[in-house]
């Protein structure tokens, strides 16, 4: 497996005085990868020693054919409705369209005349930047959030383009719409891949079960899967677990919560409405600037 992180970092950054140094000397775990170096610096403000240990990486779908034929189709035979799952994949479709030399505009002008549903708030973001109206938000940002609102619309016959998360096929939401006779058409944009190596990874489970990291934060489903998988694989998993239960773990939504859940694990803090990394951060100063240390 290939290292682009062959060790985990110690990282501190000048503190900015405006900002309230709830993290001041508190470790705090990262596995963030896409956007490490944000992340890192809204903690480094708080005063955090932040130790870098990105688990996953996201690329490029490796085959981009299937996915301009999407696109193609998309454009020719706009759908009744697009389940937009997450941000990350809505970027990678525009970053195809323009490698690919395809119509920007009317790909953009399909999806302004397109309902479309999204997962959370990421691919309204997303959307906004385009210039584009808000979609429609599932009931909840998880899949089953997405299908109680799909269940308010007339899916028989219709034709239902899917962004999926990675190359997860969520089989949840293809069953549903397959018994409700929707013509379903998927799309995988990117996937994830590992980053750190396993080594890395095995230091940061043996500092976080020495009681060395104060917390970690997850901020996506593939991180904690890779985390666990690793640790089964280098039969660690017992360490890995005593290692969680002494460090406070921070969950950016409901989906890295339940991903946490499977594998027994709790989730101690966690943004009650807005799933983006400052309230994340914020959230952790709040609660470890109030603990004893």
């Amino acid at each position: 497996m290939t290292s682009a992180q062959p060790e985990i970092e110690a990282t501190t950054t000048t503190m900015l005085p405006e900002i309230e140094q709830s993290l001041s000397g508190r470790v705090i775990a990262v596995p963030e990868s896409r956007e490490l170096d944000v992340l890192v610096n809204l903690l480094a403000r708080r005063g955090a020693s932040v130790h870098r240990c990105p688990l996953v990486s996201i690329v490029d779908a490796p085959d981009p054919q299937p996915v301009r034929a999407w696109v193609e189709r998309f454009i020719a035979e706009p759908p009744d409705l697009f389940v937009l799952l997450t941000g990350e994949g809505l970027r990678r479709l525009l970053g195809l369209v323009d490698q690919e030399v395809l119509d920007r505009d009317a790909f953009i002008r399909t999806l302004a005349a397109t309902t479309i549903i999204s997962r959370g708030p990421k691919p309204a973001r997303v959307l906004r930047k385009l210039g584009l109206a808000l979609p429609v938000m599932a009931a909840q940002p998880t899949t089953a959030g997405v299908i109680e609102t799909l269940g308010e619309h007339d899916l028989a016959g219709k034709r239902v383009a899917v962004q999926l998360y990675g190359d997860d096929p969520n089989r949840p939401l293809g069953d549903y719409l397959e018994s409700r006779a929707a013509n379903v058409d998927y799309v995988a944009p990117y996937r994830y891949a590992g980053e750190a190596s396993e080594d890395a990874i095995l230091k940061m489970i043996d500092t976080m079960a020495k009681g060395r990291i104060d917390a970690i934060v997850f901020t996506s489903q593939a991180q904690v899967e890779r985390l666990f998988k690793v640790a089964a694989a280098s039969e660690v998993s017992e360490k890995l677990t005593r290692g969680l239960e002494r460090t406070c773990v921070a969950s950016i939504g409901p989906v890295v919560r339940a991903t946490l859940a499977n594998h027994r694990c709790r989730t101690d803090i966690e943004p009650e409405d807005r799933w983006f990394m400052k309230p994340l951060v914020a959230a952790l100063g709040n609660q470890l600037g109030a603990a004893p240390r």
